[in-house]
């Protein structure tokens, strides 16, 4: 008995299907904005204008601004006003937070008496303070140390113990007193009082509550204002040339009465008040960012790292564009 096998080639496999082509993606073309560009551009022009002018014009004797720029009589005037700037804002913040604590208090007398402070000197021009302290012998010829409403034990003349600096500090710090209450007093407001039961409930004392918990938040808030108050103060200080004080602007001042050369001698002073002032912005910036960091998970980068990110992505677009050159060089050696 005999099989027979029949052997069935198999048919060749179909070939694939080619997919559909996709559709084209639409070119995403970003609005232009003819505006900014025109307003940018008019802008420019206008800057480049102002500072042809103030460039070029001889009116304000660059050589005369260079001479003077870095003098003893100004670098020492620029030296009292920096030192005259940090003392004022350190005990104005010092004495501030005394009154924004006795504003806070349950204690109605201490709240009158601070909201009397802010109010008086709040309404006062700084410069009638200033004159009033420079005239104090007047109303109070001296002063005595000794048992209140006894005898006195140590008299001193007003007149010896109130010199012009002295009397600057005094006023500019009893005048920076009243904002900077204010100042700190609405920090702390601005701190949620869902803290503060937090903390009470958690056993903490006023003080430690106030000193762990509610400033530190209240930081976020004070600073900004108080970096302003910091400029502001630098400048308020060249109210003091009044009072004959050698700040910064009494001593281009002086320099000008000798030389005739008003302009020059202003410019210099500006130039250090802008050079200063920049400084001071730098500090507020970073004082900001430091407190910022229990707000925000993550902090908008510094215009140093800015700058450095571009930088970066410069290198990375001219090694690109270097890298796309040299190809057709090499293929064209091949």
């Amino acid at each position: 008995m005999t099989t027979t096998s029949s052997y069935v080639e198999p048919s060749p496999a179909a070939p694939p299907e080619e997919p559909a082509s996709a559709p084209a993606r639409p070119r995403i073309v970003p609005r232009r904005h003819l505006g900014r560009w025109v307003s940018a551009a008019v802008a420019l022009l206008v800057f480049a204008m102002v500072l042809n002018s103030v460039v070029r014009n001889g009116a304000f004797q660059w050589e005369v601004v260079g001479h003077y720029f870095t003098t003893s009589a100004v670098l020492d005037g620029l030296l009292l006003t920096v030192w005259l700037t940090a003392a004022v804002m350190v005990l104005g913040f010092l004495l501030g937070t005394v009154l924004a604590t006795m504003r806070l208090s349950a204690n109605p007398v201490l709240r009158t008496l601070s909201w009397g402070y802010v109010w008086i000197f709040r309404s006062t021009p700084l410069l009638v303070q200033l004159l009033f302290w420079f005239n104090i012998g007047t109303l109070y010829p001296t002063l005595g140390l000794g048992i209140p409403f006894g005898p006195e034990f140590v008299t001193v003349k007003t007149v010896n113990l109130f010199g012009p600096t002295l009397t600057a500090l005094i006023g500019l710090t009893l005048h920076e007193t009243a904002y900077a209450a204010e100042v700190v007093r609405g920090g702390i407001l601005s701190v949620d009082s869902g803290q503060t039961l937090a903390a009470q409930a958690l056993g903490l004392s006023r003080r430690r509550t106030l000193r762990r918990i509610v400033v530190p938040q209240a930081m976020r808030s004070i600073v900004p204002t108080a970096g302003n108050m910091l400029i502001g103060t630098l400048k308020g200080t060249s109210i003091v040339s009044v009072l004959a004080v050698h700040d910064l602007l009494y001593s281009a001042q002086l320099i000008y009465n000798q030389t005739y050369q008003v302009i020059p001698l202003l410019m210099v002073a500006t130039l250090w008040y802008i050079a200063v002032t920049s400084v001071l912005s730098v500090g507020q910036y970073y004082v900001e960012r430091h407190y910022a960091r229990g707000d925000s998970r993550t902090l908008p980068p510094t215009p140093l790292q800015r700058l450095r990110g571009r930088l970066t992505s410069v290198r990375a677009w001219l090694s690109r564009v270097t890298a796309a050159d040299a190809r057709p060089a090499i293929r064209g050696e091949r």
